[in-house]
């Protein structure tokens, strides 16, 4: 059904360890995926998105660990803590591809040059599926074709350096979407694409959610994908969620300085070019030195010093929350 939990994150934290020194890229994240919906996760490089994906999928490195809190996948035999398990066993890599599904924002280190196109999508199927050899073929050649990529069945034979970048990124998309995963997890799955082909890979994702009841977890800096396809937002900045709601909550009633930052520094369509664009001043600050409290309050136009410590986070209403001390004076300057 629409709208039930397909997967639970509950304050998540995923720390780094380089040169005895402690990176807590993801800092107490909670949010849920929902089947049949699309969940958006937007803020600047180094927030934290593309960890939070990765921690999801057990794909960390080495020196990297979950500190705290849980990862539960609501499976048809049962709940799975992805969090408790081995990140190489066989329980994981059962689930990772099939049941679970990542695309990745670089498709040239994701694809294995010495491999062909097709011979990688179908290994997916062999793993995951009961296909025969000729089935998992014609598989493939259909996924490609759906994908946009001319000529298919010659295409598979072709290895990633016979490839452009975007038709790599639409190799990639094909092998996530070839089990007809309960999960998708696109993480920036457009960066390399042109807007035509852009529209038809968020068309088949689309059809994929509402054929298939698949929850989509989408990585992006584009907020006009957010309006476009999002059903939920959670906006992050160094490694905690700032703000959540519906895509309603967040673009229309945002209370967050960095989520109103974030809109005021985007283009709209048909205001000409007098426009007011704000770029949102100062920058990320060093993982390693973080601020005190608020982690926005160097960069925020209404920063005091209670932002010194850390907000918590509070409803405004059953589907919209929100971390800053001022949401509220924020408010009625509107």
């Amino acid at each position: 059904m629409t709208g039930e939990v397909a997967l639970s994150v509950k304050n998540l934290k995923t720390f780094f360890y380089t040169n005895n020194r402690c990176n807590k890229a993801v800092n107490g994240v909670s949010f849920d995926i929902k089947k049949g919906r699309t969940l958006c996760v937007v803020g600047e490089s180094g927030c934290g998105k593309s960890v939070t994906a990765s921690t999801i999928m057990q794909l960390l490195p080495s020196l990297s660990r979950i500190e705290e809190g849980s990862i539960t996948y609501h499976a048809e035999a049962g709940d799975i803590r992805i969090d408790q398990l081995d990140r190489d066993g066989k329980e994981m890599r059962r689930i990772r591809g099939s049941e679970i599904a990542m695309i990745f924002q670089d498709p040239m280190t994701a694809l294995n040059p010495v491999y062909t196109i097709g011979f990688q999508i179908g290994e997916s199927l062999k793993y995951h599926t009961d296909l025969s050899a000729k089935a998992r073929h014609a598989k493939v050649v259909d996924l490609l074709a759906n994908m946009g990529i001319p000529e298919p069945e010659r295409r598979a034979k072709e290895y990633p350096h016979k490839y452009s970048g975007g038709m790599r990124q639409r190799a990639l998309i094909a092998m996530a979407m070839s089990c007809n995963p309960k999960i998708l997890i696109a993480d920036e799955p457009t960066t390399a694409l042109d807007v035509t082909i852009q529209a038809q890979i968020f068309r088949l994702m689309d059809e994929l959610k509402e054929q298939h009841g698949t929850a989509i977890m989408l990585i992006t800096h584009d907020m006009g994908v957010v309006a476009e396809l999002a059903d939920e937002v959670i906006v992050m900045y160094m490694g905690n969620i700032v703000e959540a709601g519906t895509v309603d909550d967040i673009l229309r009633r945002p209370k967050h300085p960095y989520t109103r930052a974030l809109l005021d520094s985007i283009p709209v369509l048909g205001r000409g070019r007098n426009q007011d664009i704000k770029s949102i001043r100062g920058a990320t600050p060093d993982p390693y030195q973080r601020p005190k409290g608020c982690q926005f309050s160097p960069r925020c136009d209404f920063a005091t010093e209670t932002c010194s410590a850390m907000p918590d986070e509070e409803y405004i209403t059953e589907t919209h929350r929100v971390s800053c001390h001022h949401y509220k004076d924020i408010s009625q300057h509107d």
